[in-house]
């Protein structure tokens, strides 16, 4: 544990400025979003767009391509939560039947085409592991986007398995924010939960 720390430490250190505004922004857009802040897509823009640019300089294409599915997805949650003219955001609700669907095509459609990809495109020396991670991050990000709760779910089965992933890779510093954001993500799970029995006192009324 202590060695671990150790490598935290020594990475925070040797990262650039802006790997680190990166990360940084990273932790202000998921503790936005845990407290139901439309505001936490700016922030996430900002570390996606300066994270691109340190994949880019480190030559890591195939993770700027995930980024820029970060972006886009970013981009349309942003809109979709201020879309709504009758209220001034878009309510928490449950996922259905039709949209677990859609969750289940980006999973496994996901995991089949990015497992694909880094089997036999690139030199990754763990493509399931990589494209399971990646495609239930594609998924959570799509309910989060949607202002579904069990976002919180599907984002931390790709943390879940992201950490281990990460030290795998001696990338500790993206390994504790991610394990930052496994416990960020279960306290948004329940703040959410809260402000959907909220709503659903409000309606009544």
């Amino acid at each position: 544990m202590e060695e671990i720390f150790n490598n935290i430490t020594q990475a925070f250190l040797l990262t650039s400025w802006l790997e680190r505004f990166s990360v940084i922004c990273g932790i202000i857009q998921v503790l936005l979003s845990k407290n139901n802040k439309v505001s936490n897509y700016l922030f996430g823009i900002l570390g996606i767009l300066s994270g691109m640019y340190v994949l880019f300089t480190a030559g890591l294409y195939a993770e700027i391509a995930l980024q820029i599915y970060y972006l886009v997805m970013s981009l349309y949650g942003w809109w979709f939560w201020i879309s709504n003219k009758a209220e001034t955001e878009q309510p928490i609700t449950k996922t259905n039947n039709k949209e677990w669907l859609i969750v289940g095509s980006i999973v496994f459609g996901g995991f089949i085409i990015f497992y694909f990809l880094l089997r036999f495109i690139t030199d990754s020396d763990v493509p399931v592991w990589d494209a399971w991670v990646t495609s239930t991050a594609w998924a959570g990000m799509w309910l989060l986007a949607r202002r579904k709760i069990e976002n919180w779910i599907l984002l931390n089965i790709s943390n879940l398995f992201a950490i281990p992933l990460l030290i795998h890779k001696d990338l500790y510093l993206f390994a504790a924010l991610t394990a930052f954001l496994f416990v960020i993500a279960i306290f948004g799970y329940i703040k959410w939960k809260k402000i959907m029995s909220y709503q659903s006192l409000t309606s009544i009324k």
